[in-house]
């Protein structure tokens, strides 16, 4: 089944598409971004521009063509403060009703703030914590608390970079003078809010919204860190983000896009978007942020399954986010799941019984079994150099859950587990402990999938010897396991350098 969510935001105009997979997943098909600013001007004099209400019909039709073209089912339409405050803004919900068809709803603040904590639910692992997200938009700022089971506190706030926009002005330099203005404005509204967040508790805070993102893969840019595809669940320090907005705010607009991260059609208003956000995070007394691409959109989509009970068989389960997408990822691209579990389980049984000589922690063995999923999904694309296209589609793919150094360690993982092993100089764009990962974990994974080379699943259990500086795996089955043994003694010379022990695989 696939489904479509339209937001109409007061910066931008969003629309993601999907193929809805069970009840607990769904697979991304298209994502559209249009920044029409609707809201400019709004919140000034209460009206939609005739500019803005055009562009926003024209976009919003061109979004609903292509939902046609990808078969959707049920487009979900939101529309968010601009149109709740515009005196037009039933007007235009009207012309999208006649022109369109479509049926959209006006939602309130606290319902945008519930929304999207079950999109951020979705995208990052919360574990057992209580986690606070903010989202500033471009009329409003969301603030919500949650955890795994429910949403424990939401409250929706009148400040958006646009509405700050509208209030403080566009000019080249604001003085000290309005800066302090800026800073008692926002904690003028938003200071009771985090008093009753705070009596309500959380542990961690998460950053979503385009604003933030902007500033956040600023941050990350600045601090010289690779960015694939995504920010999602990378971390930013309060003091960085300091440093980003002190220097918006010297920059005149025309110079702000200039800094790595901050697109032009930010320039405006960025400066107020990265004042509000830090302090925002001071009131929170944080000293990080985590980062989510997570938005309303994908809140739209999780409800509209969740609320309408769909009857899908639950084809991928997996304990958290991460082992999920990759389940997805797998099925996606028509790998044998039982038989990447199967490998799985032989690579775990070799990673926790060599536990006292490769140095790796819990984190590595998370990482592994997760590689272990997805190493061979390149297949699809084409047998031949198939461990190529497994990396390639890896970091693609939007797994979600992972760091961007995590994505680059699974895909290096798909990349070396067959033919040639990871070679210093071919890895030496990953930091220097991460570089050490894969080459520890790419010589486990190497005898694992070594050790179902017939695809049987004859090898059941394996046992590892120490002796002075040599390691015997004994391998234990019911059949004949000649190739398997042969395949995996192949693919034991990573590990030996790894090690620094000759590696013998015998049956037991």
């Amino acid at each position: 089944m696939n489904l479509a969510a339209i937001d109409i935001g007061t910066n931008s105009i969003h629309m993601i598409i999907v193929k809805v997979t069970s009840k607990q997943t769904f697979e991304v098909l298209v994502q559209e971004k249009e920044m029409v600013k609707l809201g400019v001007g709004v919140f000034a004099n209460k009206m939609l521009s005739e500019r803005a209400f055009n562009a926003g019909i024209q976009t919003i039709s061109r979004y609903v063509q292509l939902a046609d073209e990808y078969g959707v089912e049920h487009i979900i339409t939101a529309a968010t403060s601009a149109t709740r405050e515009a005196k037009n803004g039933r007007e235009f919900l009207d012309r999208l009703i006649q022109d369109i068809g479509l049926s959209p709803q006006m939602i309130s603040g606290k319902e945008e703030s519930r929304l999207i904590f079950l999109a951020v639910r979705k995208a990052i692992d919360l574990q057992k914590r209580k986690v606070l997200v903010i989202d500033i938009g471009g009329g409003s700022t969301e603030v919500v608390i949650g955890n795994k089971e429910s949403v424990l506190y939401k409250c929706s706030m009148k400040l958006g970079v646009l509405r700050l926009l509208d209030k403080f002005g566009d000019q080249e330099q604001h003085s000290k003078q309005t800066r302090e203005e800026l800073k008692s404005h926002i904690r003028g509204i938003a200071e009771k809010v985090f008093v009753d967040a705070k009596g309500v508790g959380f542990t961690k805070v998460v950053g979503t919204s385009g604003t933030i993102r902007a500033i956040g893969e600023a941050i990350l840019l600045m601090n010289g860190k690779d960015i694939l595809n995504s920010v999602n669940a990378e971390t930013v320090k309060v003091k960085d983000i300091e440093k980003i907005v002190e220097k918006l705010w010297e920059l005149p607009a025309e110079k702000r896009a200039t800094i790595p991260g901050i697109n032009e059609n930010r320039a405006d208003a960025i400066h107020l978007g990265g004042m509000l956000l830090l302090e925002l995070l001071n009131l929170a007394d944080v000293k990080e942020m985590t980062l989510s691409d997570a938005s309303l959109r994908d809140g739209l989509i999780v409800d509209y399954v969740e609320k309408n009970g769909q009857k899908l068989e639950d084809l991928v389960q997996g304990k958290n986010i991460r082992e999920r997408s990759c389940l997805l990822n797998a099925m996606k691209y028509e790998s044998d799941i039982s038989e990447n579990k199967h490998v799985a389980k032989l690579a775990l049984q070799l990673f926790d019984q060599l536990k006292d000589h490769h140095g790796m922690n819990d984190s590595a063995r998370d990482l592994l079994y997760h590689a272990c999923l997805i190493y061979d999904i390149g297949t699809f694309v084409n047998f031949q150099d198939y461990h190529k296209h497994s990396k390639y589609l890896i970091l693609q793919g939007r797994l979600r859950g992972f760091t961007n150094s995590e994505l680059l360690i699974l895909a290096n993982l798909a990349r070396y587990h067959r033919k040639s092993g990871p070679k210093k100089k071919k890895i030496k764009d990953l930091v220097k402990k991460d570089r050490k990962l894969v080459l520890g974990l790419s010589g486990i994974l190497r005898i694992a999938v070594g050790l179902d080379k017939t695809k049987n699943q004859w090898v059941e259990n394996v046992y590892c010897v120490f002796e002075d500086d040599k390691l015997t795996i004994k391998i234990f089955g019911d059949a004949g396991m000649d190739l398997e043994i042969w395949e995996a003694q192949r693919f034991s010379d990573t590990l030996t350098k790894f090690l620094g022990k000759k590696i013998e695989v015998v049956k037991g």
